[in-house]
C-alpha cells in the first residue's frame, strides 16, 4: 500500500513517516516546498498546524491537486473543535487527534482501506454524509468562533442524507457513518438518517421531513462549546462533567436563535431534545402537553442513534437490543410512536 504523508516541518514529517513506514511504502511532502509526483496513492495521511491560515491555505492547493479516491487521515495535535472541524471541512475521512500512536494510526490505515476495498457504501450515501459532515464542521466552527452559520449549506446537506436514505435505505446509511465517521460528528449524522427514516415510515410530507433533518443537523450544535476531552470521555462523568454536557441544549439554543432561516420547531427542538414525557428530562423539565410532535420524534432518533454508534470505548450495540431499551423507556416517551419505530430500528 502506498501512502503519502503531508506536514508542514520536518519533525512532524520525520515522526509520522517512522510509524509508517514499519509496514507501507511511503511518499511524503513538505507544505510549501516543490512539490512531489503524487500518483496511485491509497491513502493520504497529514500532519499540519490548522490553526495557521497560510497552512491551510498551502494545504487547499495541494488536495485541489490530488483525486477524492484517497482515504484523508488527518493528525491534529489540538483536540479543540476548531481544529478538527477544519480538518473535515478540507476532506478528512477520519481524524486522529491528540499524541501520535503508532498502534492507532496503523489501526486507521488499515481500517480505512480495507472499507475502500470491501463492499462500499453506495455512493450517494457516502457522498450525501461527507456533504453532512463539511456542513456540521462549519456549524461547530461557526459557533466556537463566533461567526455566522451557513444555514443554506446546512439545509443543502440535510437534502442530500435525506434522498440517500429514501435511496438506499437506513442500513446503508449506517454503515456508511459508522466506517467512515466519528464523534459528536457521526452522531448526528446517525441522527439525522434516523429521524429522516422515521419521518418517512410515518407518512411525513417534504416540509416535515425538513424539518426532522434541520432539527437533527442542529441538535447538539451546543457541544461545540465544550471540550473534546469531556466530550468523548470514555470513564464515568463526575458531576461537575455531567452538568456541562447537559448545558448543551440551552448553548446551541442561544447560539441560533438569532440566526436567520431556522424556524421556531427547529428552534424548539434544539432546545428541548432531551425532554421527557414525564418532566424528567433537561433543561427545562418540560411534560407531555408541552413536549411538541417534533421533538417527540426527535428524542426517539436521538437515543437510538446514540446507542447504536461506534465509540472507541464500547462494543457497538444491535439494532434490536438498542429498541429494546426504547420499549423499556416507560413514561419517557410516546409509546405508540416507540411501537411505531420498530420497523425503523429493525428492518427498514
Amino acid at each position: 500500500m502506498l501512502i503519502h504523508v503531508i506536514s508542514d516541518t520536518p519533525a512532524r514529517l520525520a515522526g509520522v513517516r517512522s510509524v509508517l513506514e514499519r509496514k507501507h511504502a511511503v511518499t511524503s511532502e513538505l507544505l510549501g516546498r516543490l512539490s512531489v509526483q503524487r500518483s496511485n496513492i491509497q491513502a493520504l495521511v497529514v500532519k499540519v498546524d490548522l490553526q495557521s491560515i497560510e497552512n491551510i491555505c498551502a494545504l487547499k492547493r495541494v488536495l485541489a491537486s490530488l483525486s477524492r479516491g484517497e482515504k484523508r487521515i488527518f493528525l491534529v495535535e489540538n483536540s479543540a473543535h476548531l481544529s478538527i472541524s477544519q480538518a473535515y471541512a478540507l476532506g478528512a475521512t477520519a481524524v486522529l487527534s491528540g499524541p501520535l500512536s503508532q498502534a492507532r494510526l496503523l489501526k486507521e490505515v488499515a481500517d480505512q482501506t480495507c472499507a475502500a476495498i470491501s463492499q462500499a457504501a453506495p455512493f450517494g450515501a457516502a457522498a450525501a454524509a461527507s456533504s453532512g459532515e463539511v456542513a456540521l464542521a462549519s456549524m461547530f466552527t461557526a459557533v466556537a468562533s463566533g461567526m455566522a452559520i451557513d444555514v443554506a449549506g446546512t439545509k443543502n446537506a440535510g437534502a442530500e442524507i435525506a434522498a440517500a436514505v429514501e435511496e438506499h435505505g437506513l442500513s446503508d446509511w449506517l454503515s456508511t457513518v459508522r466506517r467512515h465517521h466519528e464523534g459528536t460528528y457521526q452522531h448526528c449524522l446517525l441522527v439525522t438518517g434516523v429521524a429522516v427514516d422515521f419521518g418517512l415510515s410515518l407518512g411525513f410530507p417534504g416540509c416535515e421531513v425538513e424539518r426532522l433533518y434541520l432539527s437533527a443537523m442542529f441538535h447538539d450544535i451546543g457541544k461545540a462549546m465544550i471540550p473534546l476531552e469531556i466530550l468523548d470521555k470514555p470513564d464515568r462523568l463526575n458531576p461537575q462533567e455531567r452538568a456541562l454536557i447537559e448545558s448543551h441544549p440551552v448553548a446551541g439554543h442561544t447560539a441560533i436563535k438569532d440566526t436567520g432561516g431556522i424556524s421556531a420547531e427547529v428552534l424548539d427542538a434544539v432546545r428541548h431534545h432531551h425532554e421527557f414525557l414525564d418532566g424528567s428530562g433537561y433543561p427545562d423539565g418540560l411534560c407531555a402537553e408541552n413536549i411538541s410532535d417534533l421533538v417527540r420524534v426527535l428524542a426517539i432518533s436521538d437515543i437510538f442513534a446514540a446507542l447504536i454508534e461506534a465509540r472507541p470505548y464500547r462494543a457497538t450495540m444491535s439494532r434490536a437490543d438498542a429498541y429494546d431499551i426504547l420499549c423499556g423507556m416507560n413514561g419517557k416517551l410516546e409509546k405508540p410512536l416507540v411501537t411505531a419505530f420498530k420497523a425503523v430500528a429493525l428492518s427498514r
